[in-house]
């Protein structure tokens, strides 16, 4: 059986009015533990309970891992890593040191970063046939220009402390990737006004504060 992709249209952030088309695999139904287990057990001598059940002690096992500040490996599949993250409504801290300081009390286990293995990438390419959809391709376009986009990003955060990648996507009319890499461009050019609060998953855009000797 073959796999579904389409050609997928968003703009090119290099080059103004003009579009750039990247592949995306049409996706379906998510595989779920039920259907995992029982097409293990057709294979094995173990039972689909047997399976299910050492898939969860697996997970409950990792999670002690992970809370214990160990990233899991498991070779085949992956490293999946403990992220952390400030609870709702919990100001962040100050890079200079005042204001508020953050005790254990105001974080939590935010999120679990997961990288495949090279295997797991390679063996799903290998069983992978692809062939093109007739669905026509969904349109990923602003129809805003970058620059226009840049404004209305500045004007958002002059009323609000920090902007997220999802406030940009539904400022700009961009997904998420092209949302996230126009961000990272704005933010290394100083003169975007554009800056960067938080690290990894926590990552916030604030507007730049103007260095020593530059105009604000």
């Amino acid at each position: 059986m073959s796999t579904k992709y389409i050609m997928q249209e968003m703009n090119d952030l290099n080059n103004t009015g003009k579009t750039v088309l990247y592949p995306r695999m049409v996706l379906y139904k998510r595989c779920c533990l039920d259907e995992l287990a029982e097409r293990v057990a057709a294979g094995s001598t173990y039972g689909v309970g047997e399976i299910k059940g050492m898939i969860t002690q697996v997970a409950s096992w990792m999670a002690l891992m992970m809370a214990s500040g160990r990233p899991v490996k498991i070779d085949g599949i992956g490293t999946f890593t403990p992220s952390l993250a400030l609870k709702k409504g919990k100001e962040r801290e100050n890079p200079d040191g005042s204001g508020t300081k953050r005790n254990a009390m105001s974080i939590k286990v935010g999120n679990i970063n997961f990288r495949a293995d090279k295997e797991l990438i390679k063996e799903t390419h290998r069983l992978c046939r692809l062939e093109r959809s007739q669905e026509k391709s969904t349109r990923n376009l602003s129809k805003y220009t970058p620059e226009e986009r840049l404004e209305r990003a500045k004007k958002y955060l002059s009323t609000h402390p920090t902007m997220t990648i999802g406030t940009y996507c539904a400022l700009t009319g961009l997904g998420k990737g092209a949302a996230g890499k126009e961000l990272r461009r704005w933010r290394e050019m100083p003169e975007s006004g554009i800056g960067v609060s938080g690290w990894g998953t926590h990552k916030v855009y604030v507007l730049r504060k103007p260095a020593d000797g530059e105009e604000g």
